[in-house]
């Protein structure tokens, strides 16, 4: 079978830490995307689940309150102005 070059821009620090990876488990990157690629279409989808992040349970908390706050203005104060607000945060 005749082979072919698939040029791929990655991020460099990604570039380097799945290199790492690919040498610890004996591959090259490039077995590592032929693997991908032949299970991708034999599966005729992406061989693995694509999904957002969950957040975790600080971040719904987080969530909760802004949204609360959004509710009901007397839990928080809301600025229009960017300066404003770093004035009285570093007061």
């Amino acid at each position: 079978m005749a082979q072919t070059n698939v040029n791929i821009r990655i991020d460099e620090g990604l570039k380097r830490e799945f290199d790492e990876l690919c040498q610890d488990l004996g591959l090259t990157m490039t077995a590592a995307f032929t693997v991908f690629a032949k299970t991708a279409v034999r599966r005729q989808r992406i061989p693995f689940e694509i999904s957002r992040d969950i957040p975790n349970s600080e971040t719904i908390a987080a969530i909760e309150e802004v949204q609360a706050m959004k509710k009901d203005p007397s839990l928080g104060k809301a600025y229009t102005d960017v300066d404003t607000m770093m004035k009285e945060l570093l007061a």
